[in-house]
C-alpha cells in the first residue's frame, strides 16, 4: 500500500534567518558596487515565482513552449535508459510543470515494461530531488506531484546552486539524471557556466547523465520581445526585486521610479536586464542602515541571459568535462535540450 504524501516528502534548507542574512549581505554589497547590481537568484520569492509562471505563458516568451515541445516529443526516449532506481535531480526546479512530463514518462515506461514482460513486476523507483531558492514553491510543487504519483519520493532542497552541489555529493546508491532546464544556464557568465558544469560533472558516475536546456542565438528583436513584453509582466517581475527589499529589509524603493529595460548585446550573445532610475533619488534600506544614491538614468543590472551557438555548446561541454550524447531541437529550432554524460577524460571528449 503506497505511503501518504507526507511520508514521501522531505525538505532540507537553510533556516530563515540565515537566508535573510545572506540576502541582506548581497543587497548591501551589490548596491554599493559600481556599477550597481542585484543577483537574479533573488527574483524567485513566492510572488516572483508566480510572475515568472505568467511570463512563461506570454506569446513573446517562446522558451517554455519550445522546451515543452521537446519534452512532449522525446520524454520517453530521455528516461528510457534509466530502468532501475533513479534520482531525478533538478537545479532551479520552480513549479516543476515541465518536469512532471519526465516523471510521468518514467512511471509509464515502467508500466509498459511490466506489461510486455521486459521489466520486473515491482514498480520503478524514482526519487525526485528539486533544488530551488524558494521554499514555498518547493512545498507547493510537492503538494501537486505526490498525490498524482503514489510511488514518487521527493527530497527537496531549499537553497542556491552551491547548496545543491553539496547535497549532490551525499546522494548515492542510485543512478542520477540531473536536470537544468529552462535555459537557467544562461544566467551564468560563459566561463562560470563551464566551471559549474565541471563541478557537477565531478559528482557524476559514468552511468549518470545531465539534461541541460540551452537557448540558441537568434534575432535580437525576438529576444528583446521575449524579455520586455508589452503587457509589462516582465517589468513587474524585475521590479519585484525592489519590492522584496522593501518587504524583507525595510527598504523604501518607489517601484514607479524605476523603469524596466531589456537589451540584446549581440557581441556578447546575451540579453541584459536592468532597472533604470527615472530620476535622481536616494533610497533608504533601514535594516542595512544604508542610503543608496541614484543618478537619473542610472542602472541596476539585474540579469544576464546568455544564448549559445552550436559551436559554443560544444566548447561548453568540452570545457566542463562532458560529452554530448544526444541533443533535441524544438520544431522551430530555437531551443535545444542536451543530454550530457561524463567524458572519459575531463579535458576531452571520448572518440
Amino acid at each position: 500500500m503506497p505511503s501518504s504524501p507526507h511520508d514521501r516528502f522531505t525538505l532540507i534548507g537553510l533556516p530563515a534567518e540565515k537566508r535573510l542574512a545572506r540576502f541582506a549581505h548581497d543587497v548591501s554589497s551589490e548596491l554599493t558596487a559600481s556599477p550597481k547590481r542585484l543577483p537574479c537568484c533573488y527574483f524567485y520569492d513566492r510572488l516572483g515565482s508566480r510572475l515568472f509562471e505568467a511570463i512563461c505563458e506570454l506569446p513573446e516568451y517562446y522558451l517554455t513552449r519550445a522546451e515543452t515541445a521537446i519534452l512532449q516529443a522525446h520524454g520517453h526516449e530521455i528516461v528510457a535508459s534509466f530502468p532501475g532506481p533513479t534520482d531525478l535531480i533538478e537545479l532551479g526546479s520552480g513549479s516543476a510543470v515541465k518536469t512532471r512530463m519526465l516523471i510521468e514518462a518514467f512511471f509509464q515506461g515502467g508500466i509498459q515494461a511490466q506489461n510486455t514482460g521486459r521489466g520486473s513486476m515491482s514498480p520503478r523507483t524514482l526519487r525526485y530531488v528539486p533544488l530551488d531558492i524558494c521554499r514555498t514553491v518547493l512545498e507547493e510543487a510537492a503538494r501537486d506531484l505526490l498525490p498524482i504519483f503514489p510511488e514518487l519520493e521527493i527530497m527537496a532542497i531549499a537553497g542556491e546552486y552551491q547548496e545543491g552541489l553539496e547535497h549532490l555529493q551525499t546522494v548515492a546508491g542510485r543512478r542520477k539524471l540531473i536536470l537544468w532546464l529552462g535555459s537557467n544556464i544562461g544566467n551564468l557568465e560563459r566561463a562560470e557556466a563551464a566551471q559549474f558544469l565541471g563541478r557537477v560533472r565531478a559528482t557524476l558516475a559514468p552511468s549518470d547523465r545531465m539534461l541541460v536546456g540551452i537557448d540558441l542565438r537568434k534575432d535580437g528583436a525576438v529576444l528583446e520581445a521575449a524579455y520586455d513584453d508589452p503587457c509589462g509582466v516582465t517589468a513587474a517581475f524585475n521590479r519585484n526585486l525592489l519590492a522584496r527589499i522593501n518587504q524583507e529589509l525595510d527598504g523604501h524603493f518607489d517601484l514607479h521610479a524605476f523603469r524596466h529595460r531589456a537589451v540584446y548585446n549581440e557581441q556578447a550573445g546575451r540579453v541584459e536586464m536592468y532597472l533604470i532610475s527615472a530620476c535622481a533619488q536616494k533610497v533608504r534600506i533601514d535594516q542595512l542602515g544604508l542610503e543608496v544614491g541614484f543618478a537619473e538614468g542610472e542602472a541596476i543590472h539585474t540579469e544576464n541571459s546568455y544564448k549559445y551557438s552550436q559551436a559554443e555548446i560544444e566548447t561548453l561541454a568540452a570545457d566542463s568535462g562532458l560529452y554530448m550524447e544526444r541533443a533535441w531541437l524544438d520544431p522551430d529550432q530555437r531551443f535545444q535540450l542536451n543530454l550530457f554524460r561524463p567524458a572519459s577524460h575531463p579535458s576531452s571528449a571520448p572518440a
